[in-house]
């Protein structure tokens, strides 16, 4: 071999042990998201396409669910390390000692709806006494904003899971439901068009204004022994976030990620999904976030300062 080649082969192994190793620095994070579509739910796979976690040595695995409740149950059983899950199945879960702790916010109060064929004879949440009234999955945070609209109201409904938006809509406007739930960018055509009408919001509960409803939630176990990944993953969805209320580009990838135009989109971010309630390290309203989980008998008492400073583990700034 000559001394040319010597030198070639040595290039490119050097170049070869080189590409192992930056592939080795990406850590793998497998995190479970409910409703693909939903703006809250787009920052990882969004973020993920425009190199904001690689910046910090990270690949997101991303599963969807159809709701919190499947999302949760995948990080209690280690199927995934992370996820967004509700405030109140959050808290009811680490009260039982199961393995979830919250290293962050996705959003403050609540923008889900719910509707009805245009042709219905319901005219307001008054109105579903007795009938069937969607939602996505058990335990979700869908799920206890019916029971909240319905105590709100006064009256008893059937809660039915549902699952996502679509399927949810097909049986809606089937009558197998008498009532849907969605959440933007999820049929806001109809709605304009004048297909299906909003009965209510889960922002007309009064409590759900200034409360943090969902959080990103990590099995305690994955962070104890990984504490860095989290603080790393964190700082990219900071900066993924940043980059979707900023850059008119983001409206754009949006709006292709969730099969909508831009218009809906930048709709649904400018007058839906506020970026102060959208902020990762802002948790509010907690004491009414328990008394919820109490009314619910989602929880048998409140949680105490120090389980609920165990419990949520916000992550510092990467600077």
């Amino acid at each position: 071999m000559t001394h040319i080649a010597r030198i070639g082969l040595g290039l490119g192994l050097g170049l070869l042990a080189f590409a192992a190793s930056a592939a080795r620095a990406e850590d793998l994070i497998k995190i479970a998201i409910g409703q693909r579509g939903v703006f809250e739910n787009s920052i990882s796979e969004l973020g993920q396409n425009r190199g904001f976690f690689k910046k910090y040595g990270i690949k997101l695995d991303i599963l969807y669910t159809q709701g919190g409740g499947e999302t949760l149950q995948a990080i209690l059983s280690d199927s995934v390390q992370m996820g967004i899950v509700g405030t109140l199945q959050t808290m009811g879960a680490y009260a039982k000692g199961a393995p979830i702790r919250a290293i962050g916010a996705t959003m403050k109060g609540a923008y889900e709806y719910w509707f009805v064929p245009s042709a219905s004879p319901i005219k307001n949440f008054k109105d579903t006494a007795g009938k069937t009234v969607a939602f996505s999955t058990t335990n979700s945070s869908n799920n206890l904003m019916v029971l909240a609209l319905a105590r709100l109201n006064h009256v008893t409904v059937e809660p039915v899971a549902t699952g996502s938006p679509s399927p949810t809509y097909t049986m809606t406007m089937s009558k197998q439901v008498d009532v849907g739930w969605s959440i933007p960018p999820f049929h806001i055509e109809d709605l304009d068009s004048g297909k299906i009408r909003i009965i209510a919001h889960g922002s007309d509960v009064p409590e759900y204004a200034n409360q943090t409803v969902r959080f990103l939630g990590v099995n305690a176990t994955e962070l104890q022994q990984h504490p860095d990944l989290f603080r790393r993953y964190m700082q990219g969805y900071r900066d993924a976030l940043n980059w979707l209320y900023s850059d008119p580009q983001a409206l754009k990838d949006y709006a292709v990620w969730a099969d909508t135009t831009e218009a809906v989109a930048k709709r649904v971010r400018d007058e839906f999904v506020l970026r102060e309630n959208a902020l990762p390290d802002n948790i509010v309203g907690l004491d009414l976030a328990m008394a919820d989980a109490i009314g619910f008998k989602i929880l048998s008492k409140p949680l105490t300062a120090d389980q609920l400073k165990d419990m949520i583990r916000l992550q510092e700034p990467i600077k």
